[in-house]
């Protein structure tokens, strides 16, 4: 055989598949390899995590991870300086910073000194809210609140539309919306878009090697630090606190004018329980509880009932309502479940306030057996395991009506 065809006879044969591979390895750019090493070393972080007892705790820390991820993404990719617009970084897929079961957040990233405008219709829900954010947080500082108010500072036509415009202010980073909802079952979501003017009509740069780079390598960062910072989080907070108890309420760090919270965190056995006694609060349009997971996130909220709003809570006739946190169903209406976590943070919130709120606004906290819950409820409102099904299904249609991701 001739060398040309030995040639020919290797390429037609097993070098194929080298040629090929050796064309493959010319195209790559290696864009990729800063999140893949982000990746490695995230999962580093979970699986060392010094909170995890048990393998659902790994295996929830992984789910987290996946979360995790596909906020790096989103950050890097899904968004042009140049073309704002909101994206929904933070869901029941992707659960982060003890996200509130009631909200759906929004944001847009901002440049100082660029003039915006905001548009939508205000849907029903109890509470629409923004905020433009100075910096980020990170395990070693917090975001700077710039500037905040509610929808009650707009102008709202008649069908519902408004809009404002918006100069970022020096060091603005972000501007973020919250729209709360109060009752799961009847209020409605809005619409809201964000746009600059400037820019408005152009097309969007091309893309570059350069361009891409930067978005991986952001991803990257956003991935490795977002895991890092809500570990370090709570204990700037919650667990400054000590276990098993609950601030007054206090203006949320970071957050709204009119907003109040109570923080603590629990450490509960199996036969263990906490009676959480507070106030219906008349003077806001939002109000309600929830417990998260030592992942600095709120767990199952549609299939469990892990979070509750004075719409959906029970208030006895002395106008208190009383939540028991619990592993163990002692078969009442406002039975917060732990589901499964011997500890992790509470939180309580007041949005959209009428006035300030001081201490006797705010709960009270006993430690019980759980079997002497029910001898710490001066009023029972008992509910069926049928019953507890048909709140069940409701959340899940609601969560799939009003959620996106």
């Amino acid at each position: 055989m001739s060398r040309v065809s030995e040639a020919r006879g290797r390429t037609d044969g097993d070098g194929a598949a080298e040629v090929a591979e050796t064309a493959a390895a010319t195209r790559s750019l290696g864009l990729t390899q800063p999140l893949q090493d982000a990746i490695a070393e995230a999962e580093e972080l979970i699986a060392n995590a010094p909170f995890i007892r048990t393998e659902q705790d790994l295996l929830e820390g992984y789910a987290y991870l996946a979360g995790r991820i596909r906020m790096a993404m989103q950050t890097a990719f899904d968004y042009d300086l140049d073309r704002p617009l909101f994206i929904n970084p933070t869901h029941q897929f992707s659960r982060q910073g003890l996200d509130n079961p009631d909200a759906i957040y929004f944001h847009a990233y901002v440049r100082e000194g660029v003039e915006y405008v905001v548009r939508g219709r205000r849907g029903t829900s109890a509470d629409l809210s923004f905020q433009a954010m100075g910096g980020a947080y990170s395990a070693d500082s917090a975001a700077t609140s710039l500037m905040a108010f509610d929808d009650r500072e707009l102008d709202i036509a008649d069908d519902g539309s408004f809009e404002f415009t918006y100069v970022a202010e020096p060091g603005a980073k972000t501007l973020i919306v919250r729209e709360v909802f109060c009752d799961w079952d009847t209020e409605e979501r809005g619409t809201l878009w964000i746009e600059r003017p400037d820019t408005l009509g152009r097309p969007s740069a091309p893309l570059t090697r350069d361009r891409l780079a930067k978005q991986y390598d952001v991803a990257a960062r956003s991935l490795v630090g977002s895991i890092q910072t809500w570990f370090a989080f709570p204990h700037f907070f919650q667990y400054q606190e000590p276990v098993n108890t609950l601030t007054s309420p206090k203006s949320t760090p970071g957050g709204l004018e009119s907003q109040r919270s109570s923080i603590g965190h629990y450490e509960l056995d199996h036969d263990e329980a906490l009676v959480v006694t507070v106030p219906e609060c008349g003077d806001c349009a939002y109000q309600a509880i929830q417990i998260g997971s030592d992942w600095y996130a709120s767990t199952d909220y549609e299939t469990h009932q892990t979070s509750l709003t004075k719409a959906q809570a029970v208030t006895d006739p002395d106008g208190r309502m009383r939540f028991v946190i619990s592993e163990q169903d002692p078969g009442i209406a406002n039975w917060l479940e732990t589901t499964g976590h011997r500890t992790g943070p509470m939180m309580l919130r007041w949005q959209r306030l009428e006035r300030d709120l001081g201490p006797d606004d705010g709960p009270t906290i006993e430690k019980v057996r759980f079997s002497e819950v029910a001898d710490a409820l001066p009023y029972h409102s008992p509910l069926t395991p049928e019953e507890y099904a048909a709140r069940i299904a409701a959340r899940q249609r609601s969560v799939a009506r009003r959620m996106i991701s």
